[in-house]
């Protein structure tokens, strides 16, 4: 009888130990549970960071290229400007040095009417009378820009000045200068509009 009942004792153990055998270890999950849970997270986040950062990529050289085409098209809009502002005022300026062309001979002969008032005899009132018209005439195109050009005894300037012909110098100082002003020239803000015709000494 005890024989037998050690054989059975035996038998139970023996399942027991099977049991066991094929029962998951809780312990052993629970550690690995543990330990992939974060690993898992950490690569969401890290795909999630990924993804914003290439969205935030993306954006930045979206605003690098719209910057960039907002200051090319802000530098070509002031050069248009600019230039559009200097052609009016280049406009201005030529379309008025057109009118005061025509009008300088006029003042030519207003300035030869006084040099002639002693050879004719005019009244006083006709003298003081053309002087005034060519005074006014002359102080309204002095305020439009027209200046005369200085040319008697200065050295001959082909940027001013225009020669008509030469003539022997009176003294070597007066060679290469002018003798003698035919029309005089005269400046626009600047910018030549009549060439003085002079004679140059030799």
């Amino acid at each position: 009888m005890s024989t037998k009942k050690q054989d059975k004792d035996i038998k139970q153990e023996a399942a027991e130990d099977v049991t066991c055998e094929n029962q998951p270890d809780k312990g052993k999950e629970a550690a690995e549970g543990k330990t992939t849970e974060p690993v898992a997270k950490k690569e969401e986040k890290k795909s999630k960071k990924s993804s914003s950062q290439k969205k935030l990529d993306a954006l930045q050289e979206k605003y690098d290229e719209l910057n960039d085409k907002y200051m090319r098209l802000y530098s070509e809009f002031d050069n248009y400007r600019k230039r559009t502002a200097k052609e009016r005022i280049e406009l201005q300026k030529s379309a008025s040095s057109e009118v005061i062309l025509d009008i300088l001979p006029v003042v030519d002969d207003l300035e030869r009417a006084i040099q002639s008032f002693e050879e004719h005899q005019l009244s006083e009132e006709a003298k003081k009378g053309i002087e005034l018209i060519y005074s006014k005439m002359v102080n309204i195109l002095h305020q439009k820009g027209l200046k005369e050009i200085d040319a008697m005894h200065q050295a001959f300037d082909t940027d001013f000045h225009e020669a008509i012909t030469n003539i022997p110098a009176s003294s070597k100082k007066m060679k290469g200068k002018i003798m003698d002003v035919i029309q005089k020239g005269y400046t626009l803000n600047g910018r030549v509009i009549r060439y003085a015709k002079v004679v140059v000494g030799q």
